[in-house]
Order: C-alpha cells, then sequence, then structure tokens
C-alpha cells in the first residue's frame, strides 16, 4: 500500500476501534491527526493479535501467544527499517517511525507488555502495576508526543505523555476488572488484594464486593493524578496538538469519574459515557488550551526508566 492507503486504511481502523481516540483526533492538524491515526493502527493491530481480538472486541484464546509475540517483534522491527511487510498496520508504523523519528525502544516496550500478558503474568505490587501500564499505554504516550513533534530527547515533556498513557490505562483496568477476571486476567496488585483479604482467583464473588469496590476507586484515584500531570505537558505542544490532548484527558478521564461515581456498577456491566459529555469535553478543553495549566511536581509520580 502507498502512504494515502494505509492512511485509509488507519482512519477505518480507529473508527472501529476506538470512537473517542477517532474523535479528539479529529483537532490535530492533518499531517499529525494522519501520523496519529498510522501510529494507532499498529498499536490496534497488536493489542488484537496478542488478545486473539477484532479491533478490541471478542477476547479469543491465542493459540501460541510466544509465536505470536515474536512475528509481531518481527515485523515491527522490518518496518521500522524502511521494509515492506506487506500489513498495512505495521507498514502504517514503518511509515510514522521514518517520519517522526520514532525510536525503535518504544516500540520494543510496549511489545513487552504484550509479552507479560502472553505469559500470565500478574502485578505482586503498585510498582508492578505501573511498570507493565508504561509498557502497553505510557510507552504509546511516548511515541505520540513525538508524532506530536516532540523531541525523543525531551525526557521532562516525554515523562508527561508518559503519564498521560498511565491514567488511561488505570481507567483501563478499573473500568475492566469483571471482564479480564472472567478471562483470568487481573491486573490489581498481589499487595492490594492481601490487604484487602482478597483471594486472587476469586476477587468477583458477591461476598466480596465490598471489598472490591474501594480497590477500583483507587485505581480511579490514581488515574485522576496522572492526568492531572499530563495536562502540565501538554502546554509545550502546539495548541491544536494540546487541544487534542487535553480533550482525550478529559474524556478519557472522565471513565475513571463516573466508574468512582457509580459505586461498583461497572463490576456489573461495561461503563460508557455519553457522546454528550464527550463533546462536552473537546468543548472545555478548547478553553483549557488556551490557558497554561498549573505547574504540578512529578516527585511523588512512578517514572519509567529512561531508554530514548
Amino acid at each position: 500500500m502507498n502512504r494515502n492507503n494505509l492512511v485509509l486504511h488507519a482512519r477505518l481502523s480507529i473508527e472501529r476501534g476506538s470512537k473517542s481516540f477517532s474523535r479528539a483526533s479529529k483537532l490535530f492538524s492533518r499531517q499529525t491527526r494522519e501520523r496519529a491515526w498510522l501510529l494507532y493502527s499498529w498499536c490496534r493491530a497488536c493489542d488484537d493479535l496478542a488478545d486473539g481480538q477484532d479491533h478490541g472486541h471478542g477476547m479469543s484464546v491465542v493459540a501460541n501467544p510466544q509465536k505470536t509475540i515474536a512475528a509481531m517483534r518481527m515485523m515491527t522491527r522490518r518496518a521500522h527499517g524502511g521494509e515492506q511487510t506487506g500489513n498495512p498496520p505495521f507498514d502504517a508504523f514503518g511509515v510514522v517511525a521514518q517520519e517522526c523519528g520514532i525510536p525503535i525502544d518504544f516500540a520494543n516496550d510496549m511489545i513487552d507488555g504484550f509479552a507479560l500478558d502472553a505469559r500470565g503474568w500478574r502485578p505482586e505490587t503498585e510498582d508492578d502495576l505501573f511498570q507493565y501500564c508504561y509498557h502497553v499505554a505510557g510507552a504509546v504516550g511516548c511515541m505520540m508526543a513525538i508524532v506530536m513533534g516532540v523531541s525523543p530527547r525531551d525526557q521532562e515533556v516525554l515523562d508527561r505523555a508518559c503519564d498521560l498513557g498511565l491514567a488511561f490505562q488505570l481507567a483501563n483496568i478499573a473500568r475492566d476488572v469483571a471482564e479480564d477476571a472472567a478471562a483470568g486476567r487481573c491486573y490489581l496488585p498481589q499487595a492490594w488484594l492481601a490487604e484487602a483479604r482478597l483471594d486472587p482467583e476469586n476477587i468477583m464473588g458477591p461476598d466480596r464486593r465490598d471489598a472490591l469496590i474501594p480497590l477500583v476507586n483507587r485505581l480511579c484515584d490514581l488515574a485522576g493524578a496522572y492526568e492531572e500531570s499530563a495536562r502540565v505537558g501538554a502546554a509545550s505542544l502546539p495548541f491544536r496538538s494540546r487541544w487534542a490532548v487535553l480533550a482525550a484527558a478529559g474524556i478519557y478521564g472522565d471513565i475513571g469519574r463516573v466508574i468512582k461515581k457509580s459505586d461498583g456498577a461497572s463490576l456489573d456491566r461495561r461503563v460508557y459515557t455519553s457522546k454528550a459529555r464527550k463533546l462536552g469535553s473537546i468543548v472545555k478543553a478548547f478553553g483549557q488550551a488556551l490557558v497554561k495549566s498549573p505547574r504540578r511536581d512529578r516527585q511523588q509520580l512512578w517514572t519509567r526508566a529512561r531508554t530514548a
């Protein structure tokens, strides 16, 4: 496929896979929007391969997860080096990586997260949880920042971009506790479960609900803290990119806020935010993008190992 066809393929992918990100991406300039779509297409394809899904839906057992991860690494490496793989999402990654100078380390870091899932890994500590969130989302935040023009050497801004990825993933985990449990996964740290006297293999029992809800809320609170930190980093971006990032932060941040307000409803059904609320976040973000976010110190927040 040529670049135009890869962009079209990527646009269709984001429209199917994430209506929230699709809406926020339209606030970018055309060039940045296309590059964001190309990067998303690869991220979505990797996630689907790892989980046996179709655009994030219908998780199924992957027959040989280690082989799948190895193939993912190989195609990503080839695409990053400028080779055509014949697989549109990976070729899309190759295009955006070449255009923006995305370091291969960030791509490998993301794939490392899928490798953790492939071997049935579970976090023992809160630090483990953050490390996992970095792999599957924080590294993507760093790559998105580079797509928006941030230098791969600007570690301070990349840390803030990583924070937004962490916020998104923490909200995802809070939203999907029941869905993950049904698939045999649990991303709540074992240390948290021990404190709450919850059995990691049976956290969804009706008699355990009162102990589980505070842990879900704890995830939401952490997501909010990293969201606020990420908003500081948005000030370094061009206006339209800043607007898009703040809109995405508001849209996704609302998921955590709705979960916490629901008092456990997310354990019975998947929580969504309304289209009107998402549009409200976009409008609100326009005003936020016009003013500089208050400075927020990161000293109390988890920080990635800097590899780029």
